[in-house]
């Protein structure tokens, strides 16, 4: 049983997304690109569970986390389709990141994701707001 709102709750996640944001740039600044890949991918799964949260929506694994994403907010166009391509190529790089042996995710491979993570961060904020 939760002792704290829906609306803590969801503002504490946002608040983990945006702090997520920030180590993710702090990471990749020093090449730690495997490290700002779950970085990234964690920045929007507590955006996205911030607006489970207030839409009362349950989804209590990061697989049941990304179907209700693109269920809610990209199938219903609250969002555009980039961001649900985004967060799936997220989960898997975080997949790969952490539990594949060998993988030695670049530059190439993130840097770009950095800003549209953050985006993503910001509209999902911005919906929640409205």
């Amino acid at each position: 049983m939760s002792y704290y709102s829906k609306e803590e709750l969801s503002k504490y996640r946002l608040e983990r997304a945006r702090e997520s944001i920030k180590e993710a740039k702090l990471l990749s600044g020093k090449g730690h690109w495997n490290t700002t890949a779950s970085r990234l991918y964690y920045a929007c799964f507590y955006a996205v569970s911030a607006y489970l949260i207030i839409k009362g929506i349950e989804a209590s694994t990061h697989s049941g986390i990304k179907a209700a994403f693109n269920k809610e907010l990209i199938s219903t166009s609250k969002l555009p389709p980039s961001f649900g391509s985004l967060y799936n190529k997220l989960f898997n790089l975080r997949q790969d990141a952490d539990y594949r042996d060998y993988r030695d995710l670049t530059e190439e491979d993130i840097g770009s994701l950095i800003q549209e993570s953050e985006d993503l961060v910001i509209q999902i904020e911005t919906i929640i707001e409205e």
